[in-house]
């Protein structure tokens, strides 16, 4: 079930801006939503992603955030 607009309808701006909105409010959503606000928002961030992830799935990928980066820092 999609909430709000299907996330393949949303041009790039809109759905990079709806990612950073849900990603900025996460954190007040665990600590102080219901139960079922934190299963919307969650099942929202994954429909949102997926969108994201199918458009760009050569997407730029920082090596320091890869596991041996990691390490190195």
């Amino acid at each position: 079930m999609t909430m709000g607009i299907d996330p393949r309808d949303l041009t790039e701006e809109d759905l990079l801006r709806e990612l950073r909105h849900l990603h900025a409010t996460r954190t007040e959503t665990l600590l102080h939503g219901s139960g079922e606000a934190l299963a919307n928002h969650t099942v929202r961030t994954r429909e949102l992603e997926q969108e994201y992830l199918r458009r760009h799935p050569e997407r730029d990928v920082d090596p320091g955030r890869l596991r041996d980066g990691a390490r190195r820092r």
